[in-house]
């Protein structure tokens, strides 16, 4: 899978840009998490240092509309649906994200009448990354934890590695709703998950741990992302089926996860009994195991 999300991303872009794209250093490429496309401006890629862009010519709308089309191989269903939820899942663990002008009727998104910019999300692999943190995971037990950092800090990334590791020797469910962990692509995963992983893609996170809490009798149940009240709810029903949670949550630590209104009572149930804290610095990634019940 090295190096196929960037093509996959980049296969999305208008000819001249997907050239720009690719002719990229091989080194930045393998280092991309994003590449942003604003109309009116360059196009741009963002490394863990920062973004820079790569394009000679400024993007217009078109050129936005037409990764869109792309992405959503012209289904207006999909589109609309897409634009709804305000990013569109590609496959092989890409994601575009949209952003412009939008339509709204009685607090409900319609669409987006007109793009502004995009960002499409490159997945990696981090093979190895928690090594270091998988067995004081497991020692005594692997125990319900939540994966913590902000936005674009390593959640998705870690939780993969994590799903790999544990889904080795356990049977692992997990519900990848946009298929990013996975990388599923024509309902097959990209990425190495562990050979006594399932995956289910496309399914919110109530109905799909219902379903893999009857069909698959998981012993862990790993998601991506909490992040609102049905997500929440999922956690709760699975909570007393007898299989470990593992998840992602957006909270720069695990003091800041206690403030949120959205994650207390979870928290105040002790649903979750600790919490990895990943911090980004100069030599990469560092991970921090907290307790949540103490």
């Amino acid at each position: 899978m090295k190096g196929q999300g960037f093509k996959i991303a980049a296969a999305l872009l208008p000819g001249d840009i997907r050239a720009a794209a690719l002719a990229l250093p091989e080194r930045v490429r393998a280092r991309a998490e994003e590449l942003r496309l604003r109309a009116g401006r360059r196009g741009s890629v963002l490394l863990p240092e920062g973004e820079r862009p790569f394009t000679a010519r400024e993007l217009d709308v078109r050129d936005l509309e037409s990764v869109l089309e792309t992405a959503t191989r012209a289904s207006a269903h999909t589109a609309l649906e897409s634009v709804r939820a305000g990013f569109v899942a590609v496959g092989g663990g890409v994601r575009l994200g949209l952003s412009g002008v939008v339509a709204e009727s009685e607090g409900r998104v319609l669409a987006i009448r007109r793009l502004g910019s995009m960002a499409l999300r490159i997945p990696h692999e981090a093979r190895g990354c928690a090594d270091a943190l998988f067995p004081a995971l497991c020692e005594g037990g692997f125990r319900d934890t939540l994966l913590l950092s902000t936005p674009g800090g390593g959640k998705t990334t870690l939780l993969r590695e994590l799903v790999r590791l544990l889904g080795g020797s356990r049977r692992v469910a997990l519900l990848d709703e946009r298929g990013e962990v996975a990388g599923a692509f024509d309902g097959l995963p990209r990425f190495e998950i562990g050979e006594r992983t399932d995956v289910l893609t496309g399914a919110d996170k109530r109905r799909g741990a219902m379903m893999m809490l009857r069909a698959m009798n998981p012993e862990v149940l790993a998601m991506d992302e909490i992040t609102d009240a049905a997500d929440v709810e999922a956690v709760r029903l699975a909570a007393g089926c007898g299989v470990r949670l593992l998840a992602t949550a957006h909270a720069a630590s695990a003091a800041e996860l206690k403030r949120r209104p959205l994650y207390r009572a979870l928290l105040a149930e002790g649903i979750f009994e600790r919490a990895v804290e990943i911090a980004r610095g100069e030599g990469g990634r560092s991970y921090a195991l907290r307790e949540l019940r103490a």
